[in-house]
C-alpha cells in the first residue's frame, strides 16, 4: 500500500531534512485510550491515515503498555519504510507484573500484564528504544522523544539527552527531542540542549496559547521545530458541550462556553470548529506538524477533511474582534 497525498507536507524538523505530514497521526487511541479498540480496527485506522497522507505517525511504550507500538508495527509491515516518518518515546520501560500485582491502566482500556517503570538513565533510554524497535519491527525510528520528564529534569541533562544524542549519532534515531504537556521546562531544554524538535501537548491551541510566551520564540531562536499535540484539548474543541474532556478531565464550564463561542463564529462562516482548531497551530512558523489521535478509520477521515477545509481569513478576524484570540497571536491566513 502506498500512502496518499490528501494531506500535504508540514515544515521540516529542524535541520534534519525530515519532513512530516502537516497533519500527523497520534497512536494513543488505537491502544484503547478510554475505550477498547480491536486489532482489526486499529490496523484499518493506520491504513486509512496513510491513504489520506498522514505519513507522520507517533506512538509510545506508555500507550496501552506497548499495544500501540505493536499494532503500528503490524500495520506498517508491508508499507515502504521511506514513505512515512515514525516517532516514539523513551523514559518508560515495560516490565512484567508480579503474581497478584495490579498495574494501573492510566486511562487505557486494556489489561496487559506489564507495569510502567520510569527510567531516564542511559541504560533505561537505550533499553527503551531497543524494546520499542522490537515491538515496532523496525531497525530505526525517525524521532525519539524523552517522554514526560516533569519530575526528572536533572536526569534529562545528565543521562537521557546524552544517551539520545549517542543514538542519533549511531543512526538509530534521525532526530531527538522532548515531549511534554508543559511549556516552561521544554523552553529550558530548548535553550540548553541540542534538540531537533519538541512535542508540546495541549499548550498551543485555540483555547491555550501559553507556549507563545517563551517556548515558541525560543524554538525559533534555536532552530528547533515544534509538533503540536492536543490541539483539540482532549476533545473540547471537537465537541464543545458540558461533560466534554479538557485535557484529561471534565472541562470547566467557562472553557466549554469559550469553545462554544469560537464554534459559533466558525459556524457563521460555514466552517467546522474542528477545521479551525486543527489548522490554528500551523499559523506559527515554528510549528512543523499538528498531531491528532484517532481510534477509527472514520475519525481519521473526519480529521483529514477538517484539516483540508478552507478557513476564510474572516474567521480569524472575527475571533479577534470577539476577544477570543489576541491581536498578537499568529493565525494561518490565506488557506481559503
Amino acid at each position: 500500500m502506498a500512502p496518499g497525498t490528501v494531506v500535504g507536507p508540514g515544515r521540516p524538523f529542524g535541520s534534519t531534512g525530515l519532513v512530516p505530514s502537516a497533519l500527523g497521526f497520534g497512536g494513543a487511541p488505537i491502544a484503547g485510550l478510554y475505550e477498547p479498540v480491536s486489532d482489526d480496527e486499529a490496523g484499518g485506522t493506520v491504513h486509512r491515515a496513510l491513504e489520506l497522507g498522514l505519513t507522520y505517525l507517533d506512538t509510545a511504550p506508555h500507550y496501552g503498555r506497548g499495544l500501540s507500538e505493536e499494532r503500528l508495527g503490524r500495520a506498517l509491515r508491508d508499507v515502504r519504510r521511506e514513505s512515512y516518518l515514525l516517532s516514539t518515546k523513551v523514559g518508560r520501560l515495560l516490565r512484567p507484573v508480579a503474581a497478584g500485582e495490579t498495574a494501573p491502566s492510566e486511562g487505557f482500556a486494556e489489561s496487559r500484564p506489564f507495569r510502567r517503570v520510569r527510567d531516564y538513565s542511559r541504560a533505561g533510554i537505550v533499553g527503551s528504544l531497543e524494546e520499542s524497535l522490537g515491538r515496532l519491527g523496525l531497525e530505526r525510528v525517525d524521532v525519539a522523544f524523552v517522554h514526560d520528564p516533569d519530575d526528572f529534569e536533572a536526569d534529562v541533562y545528565a543521562t537521557a539527552f546524552p544517551a539520545l544524542a549517542e543514538l542519533r549519532a549511531r543512526g538509530l534515531v534521525g532526530a531527538v527531542g522532548v515531549g511534554m504537556n508543559q511549556a516552561e521546562m521544554l523552553t529550558r531544554f530548548v535553550e540548553r540542549l541540542d534538540l531537533d524538535v519538541v512535542l508540546l501537548a495541549g499548550r498551543y491551541s485555540l483555547l491555550d496559547q501559553l507556549a507563545l510566551r517563551t517556548l515558541l520564540p525560543a524554538c525559533r531562536a534555536h532552530g528547533v521545530s515544534v509538533i503540536v499535540g492536543g490541539a483539540l484539548n482532549g476533545g473540547l474543541l471537537a465537541d464543545p458541550r458540558p461533560g466534554a474532556r479538557y485535557d484529561y478531565s471534565a472541562a470547566p464550564p467557562a472553557l466549554v462556553d469559550r469553545a462554544a463561542r469560537i464554534g459559533d463564529i466558525c459556524n457563521r462562516h460555514g466552517v467546522p470548529l474542528l477545521a479551525a482548531a486543527l489548522q490554528f497551530p500551523l499559523g506559527h512558523p515554528a510549528v512543523s506538524s499538528v498531531l491528532v489521535g484517532a481510534r477509527s478509520a472514520q475519525e481519521v477521515s473526519d480529521n483529514a477533511t477538517a484539516f483540508t477545509t478552507p478557513v476564510p481569513d474572516a474567521v480569524w478576524a472575527d475571533l479577534r474582534t470577539a476577544g477570543l484570540i489576541g491581536d498578537g497571536i499568529p493565525v494561518p491566513v490565506g488557506r481559503a
